[in-house]
């Protein structure tokens, strides 16, 4: 086996030890057999609510424990493979299974960095809202190259995306938009994404061809599920009905179908046009407001937690995260953690897996088994 080689596997090795640790290998083993036991007894749905808790846990822990088996199964598979086409001389034998290792360390790179996704609602699908910031049309376009890039991330990363409300710019992009993506991990990945993203152009709306520096914000939360009560005086909200706003002719709604819900003690504003059915939004309407509270309680516990303020800034709402420059030069720059990538169109094509697991590996802020960095 090549020394490169060698050297990668004994970095898997080490990387998918960390993984059991941080499992707590033995240990979730142990309660997965508990699990199964009880998932075999009826009389565990007497209580219907306790019964989903627990087969909800039980699901993480077999998929989690399974997924670390079968790293090292491939791992495994892959260096037998190594050894049977050196003794045979075939080398294609040889260079399969080589591939075969690489792919192995990167999905284990990326097991690696789910083990960040500790928060209670990280597993959750999600919310995410796009705002046009001051400066009109350029503004509004940059919003919507933002929205557009979520929307590619999304797809990349298998995950489902609807588009639940827009508001159109006046001459191009968008005023704003909210899409929900549904996926697993949705939320635990994208809720570094919030905050205000920055962008320096020569703008296409400028006849004398200057710069332009335009702003828009960003704001993440995850879907509540069933699993979370999260309780709403109804006399606290006020509910407006009005026109949906649509690309024009047919799609123009004719009747007050899209619905705005204020929640006034704490001035939460949610709003969903994606029916036609006022029914049908003002039911999701409901369920981003519950979301948006749920949030909000999530990080008054965060803030509760961090002893270091500092450390609140990564998800204020007012707070520039992210610079993304296309002209004079090109470069896209976190300003959280340093990471900088110098092929902007490929970002807003939606490949920033690389910003977010170096955000999320910075709000854990280094635990001693965060990442080891097997690339």
């Amino acid at each position: 086996m090549r020394a490169e080689i060698e050297t990668m596997v004994d970095e898997i090795q080490q990387a998918i030890s960390l993984l059991r640790r941080h499992l707590d290998w033995d240990q979730s083993l142990r309660r997965l057999n508990i699990l199964n036991s009880q998932a075999e007894d009826p009389s565990i749905w007497n209580d219907p609510a306790e019964a989903q808790k627990l087969m909800r846990e039980r699901q993480q822990l077999d998929e989690a424990i399974g997924a670390i088996n079968s790293l090292q199964q491939r791992l495994d598979d892959n260096i037998e493979l190594i050894g049977m086409g050196e003794e045979e001389g075939d080398k294609e034998i040889v260079r399969d299974a080589e591939d075969g290792i690489r792919a192995v360390r990167s999905e284990v790179a990326k097991r690696q960095i789910e083990t960040l996704l500790s928060g209670e609602a990280d597993g959750n699908d999600t919310y995410v809202e796009v705002h046009s910031g001051a400066g009109g049309t350029e503004s509004q376009d940059w919003a919507a190259m933002l929205l557009r890039m979520y929307m590619r991330w999304a797809e990349r990363s298998k995950m489902k995306v609807e588009l639940l409300e827009q508001h159109a710019g006046e001459e191009a992009g968008i005023k704003s938009a909210t899409l929900m993506v549904k996926g697993h991990n949705a939320y635990g990945f994208m809720k570094t994404e919030s905050g205000v993203h920055r962008l320096v152009r020569i703008s296409p709306y400028d006849s004398q061809a200057r710069r332009h520096t335009s702003f828009a914000s960003v704001w993440v939360y995850p879907v509540v599920d069933d699993s979370i009560t999260i309780d709403i005086n109804e006399s606290d909200c006020r509910i407006d009905t009005y026109r949906s706003s649509g690309a024009g002719g047919q799609h123009v709604n004719t009747t007050d179908s899209a619905v705005r819900i204020t929640h006034i003690p704490t001035n939460i504003v949610v709003q969903c046009q994606s029916e036609r059915s006022q029914h049908k939004n003002r039911a999701t309407a409901w369920n981003m407001l519950r979301a948006r509270l749920y949030e909000a309680e999530l990080e008054r516990r965060e803030a509760e937690a961090n002893a270091q303020a500092a450390s609140k800034t990564d998800i204020g709402w007012g707070h520039q995260i992210r610079s993304y420059v296309l002209q004079p030069y090109q470069l896209v720059k976190d300003l959280r953690t340093g990471v900088e990538r110098t092929t902007p169109q490929e970002v807003l094509d939606g490949d920033i897996d690389e910003f977010m697991e170096a955000a999320l590996a910075h709000r854990v802020h280094g635990g001693d088994e965060a990442i080891a960095d097997v690339d």
